[in-house]
């Protein structure tokens, strides 16, 4: 199947513009490039995560390092969509893996969360998984935005939800952050889990998004130029 010649007409109405082959090209390399990034960044991540985790006895190290075996996911699947010469034709799906990934996130941040306030666990300090959770805060943040801008360019909802994924795991290291703090400094253990049901709640509303294709335009429909 070849790449179409024609520009593409994205949204509705007054909101629709217009993306000419060559952009869309241009906008589809950039997005295989942001979601390779995000694939090698999460991988050194959850080595360093689950490791530093086991080490210290922690729950929630572990659980960030398992998110971002999730966030490898949902890269490679951005990668899978892209490689196709009409991405556009594998939207579907990839929005409804996306969903699955965002699912499994909150199904796993859940259970871990609720466990770990049964348990009462206690983990050792962690000044690795604190400074991992500080990189995170700052690599993230503008990974997650250039994703998000690719992605209302190109009108790919996956793409966007990939962006929301991203921006999730900057909301976990700042749980990670705040849970691992007060765990060293006040004995405070089981404040990373309330949290974590939290963006397991947000994980939720995110996959349902996914799964029904909400978030942003595409080419059937919308309206969310790039900004």
């Amino acid at each position: 199947m070849t790449e179409p010649s024609q520009p593409l007409l994205i949204g509705r109405g007054e909101s629709a513009w217009v993306v000419d082959p060559s952009e869309r090209r241009r906008l589809g390399r950039r997005a295989q490039v942001l979601a390779g990034a995000s694939v090698a960044y999460n991988l050194v991540e959850a080595v360093v995560a689950v490791t530093a985790g086991l080490v210290a006895g922690s729950v929630a190290l572990v659980g960030f390092g398992l998110d971002s075996v999730v966030e490898v996911s949902s890269g490679l699947i951005i990668l899978w969509q892209f490689r196709h010469p009409l991405p556009e034709s594998r939207e579907r799906k990839a929005l409804r893996l996306l969903a699955f990934s965002f699912f499994g996130l909150a199904a796993y941040v859940g259970f871990e969360s609720i466990r770990s306030l049964a348990t009462g666990a206690e983990p050792d300090a962690s000044p690795v998984g604190i400074g991992l959770a500080v990189a995170s805060l700052i690599v993230m943040p503008f990974l997650s935005w250039a994703q998000r801008r690719t992605g209302k360019a190109l009108g790919s909802n996956a793409v966007v939800a990939d962006s929301t994924q991203t921006l999730l795991c900057t909301y976990l290291s700042a749980v990670l952050l705040i849970g691992l703090v007060l765990n060293a400094t006040l004995g405070w253990s089981w404040a990373d889990p309330i949290a974590g049901l939290i963006i397991a709640a947000v994980a939720v509303r995110e996959g349902i998004e996914a799964w029904r294709g909400d978030g942003c335009c595409s080419p059937l429909g919308g309206g969310c130029k790039a900004e």
